[in-house]
């Protein structure tokens, strides 16, 4: 039986009405998100990143463990250091446990992801917090916060294909701050951790005691045990400086060795025997110690007079070169100038090309008007050839170059300049160390001359010291008489004050001055006849010991109150001697002198001190290249 009318109306309607519930529930939400849309566009791009930066990312806990965190009342701006040096530090401290090189176990690249991945989760953990709280976002606040998350991620994507750039979270002087504060915290963490290393050493310095108690041949079981704890903790410690390098077995060996030297300490009960075998044992080490600093002044010294292969073979090449020049190509220019008293003389005594010319070049790079610099080179016969072709192949711009031979000085065999030095040192014995007390006789035309050693470069224009007021003295000289510089001296520490002739004329106590730089008047050395009374005091000390080898002594004493005293800037000391000389003094002072053992032309120069010297040598010179002569 069909149903009824009203029936089926009924059930119409009902379709009816799902069909509408369906078509609302589909066409609604699509209403209601349209103008989300926009995103399809060109336009709604930027809509559509706004919208993904709110997306919530839960980020990994150990890596926030480096990152200070920010309370959420106000989101700020990204933090230029991602990392506290304190976490650092301790995370540092955590994995020097676990493994046996702990301080190089992160390649920089991966210490730089692990930082960039940190700052990118540090921002999208600041939105979470934000929509946590409540807060409300402007779209322009929005937009800079997902420019700043998208540029992380780009500085993330390219990190990782360049492993060995740091990113920059900041400026330039942030991250050099950062880095200095973790490599001190790195520094100060290793210097605390040595304490095993220290008690391993310890323990083997016992064992040996107690090994010494045995008699001799025994072959004891204690003696074996304690034999073979040594081999083992020796092997343990091996090189290493840090508890860190030790490896993990040592705090096992360590123990067994305590157990060992508890069964040496109740078979050896006399502490006093003990004590006194360590004593013996301390002394035996300081011992080696001495003989061993001996052996190395030694070979300085040895090192400091021995000629390097170098220079040798560059003297070789320049005075067979000399000798095939004809005399007319072998003059220097300008010989008018040689003795002309109004222009500036400078003088340096040396058998040393390289240093000769080091001298010359500083000198005339300094000078403010180098067309009135006269150099005079004195050498003896033998390097002669040598310097003479230097200079020749490598004039000194405008200033003019002369080059003496000693030998050809006829009047200086009139004087007795021999005497007996217990020394095999040349530069004691050279007698261009002690041609300096001749230079009125070497110069009778000049008025004022400035002397070098060849062991000095010269920083500032000397022209000042010309128009010095010399009040009458002979000589020019920076004071060593200031005990807490390195370059102190007094007079007792060269010439014997037990002497009565020395003690009777000479106050122990008068100021002391240093060779290296020095403006002698020579018109006042002349009228004072100063090269007799060094004749005098040289006679006197060949046949008593008045003073220590070498000229400083005999200049303290030819020169005696009759030194004019120059500013300290004028002149620095110790830069052959002294591995703490001052940066700033050096660089403000006009001359360096390079006094002392370590020469810069040698290989056991001090490197620190050693550029100032070397930029005024060309090393692409073919001469020195053929010769293997580098910086």
């Amino acid at each position: 039986m069909p149903p009824p009318p009203t029936m089926k109306k009924i059930r119409r309607w009902q379709r009816t009405l799902i069909l509408a519930l369906l078509s609302l529930s589909v066409v609604a939400p699509l209403i209601f998100v349209s103008h989300r849309l926009n995103f399809l566009t060109p336009d709604g791009r930027r809509d559509f990143l706004d919208d993904l930066s709110s997306f919530a990312y839960k980020p990994d806990p150990l890596k926030l463990n480096a990152i200070e965190q920010e309370s959420a009342e106000e989101l700020e701006e990204p933090k230029q250091v991602v990392y506290k040096e304190n976490d650092f530090g301790v995370a540092i401290s955590n994995n020097s446990e676990r493994t046996n090189d702990s301080e190089d176990s992160l390649t920089d690249g991966s210490r730089s992801n692990l930082l960039e991945v940190n700052e990118v989760d540090h921002h999208e953990r600041q939105v979470e917090e934000a929509q946590q709280k409540g807060l409300s976002l402007t779209d322009g606040d929005k937009r800079n916060l997902n420019e700043t998350v998208m540029h992380n991620l780009d500085i993330s994507t390219n990190s990782q294909s360049t492993r060995s750039e740091n990113i920059e979270v900041g400026d330039k002087q942030s991250d050099r701050k950062a880095t200095r504060r973790h490599q001190n915290s790195r520094s100060q963490y290793r210097k605390v951790t040595n304490h095993k290393v220290e008690e391993i050493k310890d323990q083997i310095v016992r064992a040996r005691a107690y090994l010494s108690f045995a008699p001799p041949g025994s072959n004891s079981h204690l003696v074996k045990e304690l034999k073979l704890r040594i081999k083992d903790m020796e092997r343990v410690a091996g090189e290493a400086t840090y508890d860190s390098d030790l490896p993990r077995s040592a705090l096992q060996k360590m123990r067994h060795m305590e157990a060992s030297l508890s069964k040496a300490n109740r078979a050896f009960p006399d502490c006093s025997s003990m004590a006194s075998k360590l004593r013996a044992m301390n002394h035996n080490v300081e011992e080696q110690l001495r003989s061993q600093q001996r052996q190395a002044t030694y070979l300085v010294h040895l090192a400091a007079r021995t000629t390097p292969k170098g220079l040798h073979c560059l003297s070789m090449r320049l005075t067979a070169d000399y000798f095939a020049l004809g005399p007319e190509q072998r003059k220097f220019p300008n010989e008018n100038k040689f003795n002309d008293p109004k222009l500036y003389h400078y003088a340096v005594f040396s058998d040393n090309v390289l240093a000769s010319a080091v001298v010359v070049n500083s000198t005339v790079s300094a000078a403010k008007e180098e067309e009135k610099i006269v150099f005079h080179v004195v050498t003896n016969s033998l390097y002669f050839p040598a310097i003479s072709m230097w200079f020749l192949l490598n004039p000194p711009g405008s200033a003019t170059v002369h080059i003496q031979n000693m030998d050809n000085f006829k009047w200086l065999s009139k004087y007795s300049t021999s005497k007996k030095y217990d020394s095999n040192d040349p530069r004691y014995t050279s007698e261009l160390n002690y041609l300096r007390f001749y230079l009125p006789e070497i110069f009778p035309a000049l008025h004022k001359i400035v002397l070098f050693d060849h062991d000095v470069v010269v920083q500032q224009d000397l022209s000042g010291l010309w128009n010095a007021n010399m009040e009458g003295k002979v000589i020019g000289a920076v004071q060593t008489c200031e005990e807490s510089e390195s370059s102190f001296r007094r007079m007792n520490m060269l010439i014997n004050f037990s002497d009565p002739f020395i003690a009777k004329r000479f106050d122990v106590n008068a100021c002391t001055w240093a060779f290296g730089m020095n403006l002698f008047d020579l018109q006042q050395w002349r009228r004072h006849n100063l090269t007799a009374v060094y004749h005098k005091y040289l006679q006197m000390g060949s046949k008593r010991p008045l003073f220590n080898t070498g000229s400083l002594p005999l200049g303290w004493l030819t020169f005696y109150n009759k030194t004019m005293v120059l500013d300290r800037r004028w002149q620095v000391l110790g830069l052959g001697s002294d591995s703490a000389v001052d940066g700033n003094e050096i660089e403000q002072s006009a001359v360096i002198h390079y006094d002392g053992v370590r020469k810069p032309w040698l290989d056991i120069a001090m490197r620190r001190y050693k550029n100032y010297w070397t930029k005024f040598v060309n090393f692409d010179c073919p001469l020195l290249q053929r010769c293997n002569l580098q910086a």
